[in-house]
């Protein structure tokens, strides 16, 4: 190895002083603070910091330098045929697990309605070797019966779940009766299937949907906190312990361009969910799926989302995910091409594979702008937990408009975007992007409808920060 002491001997360490120095230096007469900024949600920024004193203590993703994270797809043509074709491939091509979007109308997942349907999708799928997950909506608890079917009691099948009726109920604004019948519904469901499989996870607690609609980190992690209280509440009455019930039960979250941000909002998550857990009587440890963010993609120029989901890709990696999905660089636009798909899962593979992103257990570990940034979003996120607790949960934050208002606030407080390839550096024309064509067919499946009033609450409708420049 070769000696580096003579090169430290030339370069002394740099101060903070000598550091600001040279700011001061460049900026001429603008004052050192112009160069502060804060996030949407008003956490501040600083433009230079200090190493951090000592890592954050936080239980991080166990740690696999061959496999570091879980390449994770997702399924969404309407078509089964089609749908079992790109989840075949994209196994072979590299992926280690698959996520299935249904909808029974074929208008936004796979026209799937029974037991029968879903194992047209998964027909070749080894259940032992690659995790399935569902996105079912509504959905969920009959969607999990189907899954359970297709398994065939199998007790080594790796199956997610991932029932959701509350990001279900923030999307559409309503449920289809009660959304607390959904919860006890989901539960029951649960707690049955989680005898046969007991590697199964039960629910995705998640807080993407107030990221698409515009939220901030804080807001999400929170929402995706109170999202995993509620369901082991429920696990919990309809008879499963509450340790279990938090083992049982994964976060959800999104990742964007901004891979700082990214990075420490899912080390916050991390920290809010170990407090949760451990006053809970829980394991600390949370298990984290996260999804690349569709709110930043363009339709404009859908090229350069190659390069955003690649910066997402990374945040979600450095960040501690124990499973990433990333998106197509065409879904603002359509379905995504076998193309889009191999782009897809290679930007994972290069990131795990050349770049060794997943070498490291926690890589921003240290760091005083990701450590400091870490600390802000797990203390802003933890005081917006306790006031949706002390509304009454997140249902009754939901109905109030306590969220829905908090995420419109985000929203005007956000600066409009530079966007490279819409609104900044815009092509003299736009070089054509190939997408999927389908048409839906829509299939017979059960109502997804309970006894009782419908619930409402104000939607949180998804954005796409493009949008405006696209007109």
């Amino acid at each position: 190895m070769a000696d580096t002491s003579l090169l430290a001997q030339d370069f002394p360490p740099a101060t903070e002083d000598a550091w600001r120095a040279l700011v001061t230096k460049t900026l001429g007469e603008a004052p050192f603070a112009s160069l502060e900024k804060t996030t949407a949600e008003g956490l501040p920024i600083a433009p230079l910091y200090a190493a951090a004193p000592a890592p954050a203590a936080f239980p991080a993703r166990p740690f696999d330098a061959d496999r570091a994270w879980d390449l994770r797809t997702l399924t969404a043509h309407p078509d089964a045929s089609r749908a079992n074709a790109e989840i075949l491939a994209d196994l072979q091509g590299g992926a280690a697990s698959a996520v299935v979007r249904i909808d029974p109308t074929g208008q936004a997942g796979v026209a799937v309605g029974s037991a029968d349907g879903l194992a047209r999708v998964l027909e070749g799928v080894i259940l032992e070797l690659a995790p399935v997950a569902l996105d079912a909506g509504f959905l969920g608890p009959k969607a999990a019966d189907w899954l359970g079917t297709v398994a065939k009691a199998s007790p080594g099948a790796k199956l997610n779940f991932h029932m959701d009726p509350l990001s279900a109920f923030a999307d559409a604004g309503a449920s289809p009766g009660p959304i607390e019948g959904h919860l006890v519904s989901a539960a029951t469901v649960g707690v049955r299937l989680a005898e046969t499989y007991p590697q199964a996870q039960l629910f995705l607690a998640s807080g993407r949907v107030v990221h698409e609609a515009g939220g901030g980190e804080a807001q999400e992690v929170a929402f995706a906190a109170a999202g995993a209280i509620a369901y082991a509440r429920a696990l919990v009455r309809a008879g499963m312990p509450m340790a279990e019930a938090f083992a049982r039960i994964t976060l959800g979250l999104s990742a964007d361009a901004d891979y700082f941000l990214s990075i420490a909002k899912l080390r916050a998550a991390r920290a809010v969910f170990a407090r949760v857990a451990a006053a809970c009587g829980a394991a600390p440890a949370a298990r984290v799926e996260a999804r690349t963010s569709r709110r930043m993609l363009a339709a404009r120029d859908a090229w350069t989302n190659m390069i955003r989901l690649t910066a997402a890709g990374f945040g979600a990696a450095v960040g501690g995910a124990d499973a990433v999905v990333l998106g197509n660089f065409t879904d603002a636009m359509g379905l995504p091409t076998a193309f889009a798909r191999r782009q897809s899962r290679n930007t994972q593979l290069v990131l795990m594979e050349e770049a060794h992103v997943g070498r490291v257990a926690d890589p921003a570990a240290g760091s005083g702008y990701v450590e400091a940034l870490t600390d802000r979003i797990a203390r802003a996120a933890w005081e917006k937990l306790q006031a949706i607790e002390a509304a009454g949960g997140i249902v009754a934050a939901l109905t109030s408009g306590l969220v829905a208002r908090e995420v419109a606030a985000a929203v005007a407080a956000r600066p409009e975007p530079k966007l490279v390839g819409v609104n900044a550096f815009p092509p003299d024309k736009d070089t054509p992007v190939e997408v999927e064509r389908a048409e839906p067919k829509a299939v017979d499946a059960p109502s997804a409808a309970l006894p009782g009033p419908d619930g409402r609450c104000e939607p949180l409708r998804p954005i796409r920060l493009s949008e405006a420049f696209e007109k």
